[in-house]
């Protein structure tokens, strides 16, 4: 590798705007802020709404007539 064309990586702080949750990371950046995060993500904590999925299958079954 060439020498002095490489940034300097080093260890950043990340921000969720969300809930306000930081870890660190790697990166080149000193601090890097984030919408979501695993911490406030419905996919990572499980808190994901499935009422209106249900609502769309029964429409679509009682417009076809499936049983």
């Amino acid at each position: 590798m060439k020498k002095g064309i490489h940034p300097n990586y080093k260890k950043c702080t990340v921000t969720c705007q969300s809930c306000g949750a930081t870890f660190e990371s790697g990166s080149i950046k000193d601090s890097i802020k984030v919408d979501t995060c695993s911490n406030c993500h419905p996919f990572y904590t499980g808190r994901q709404r499935f009422a209106a999925a249900a609502g769309r299958i029964e429409k679509f079954n009682k417009k076809y007539g499936i049983k």
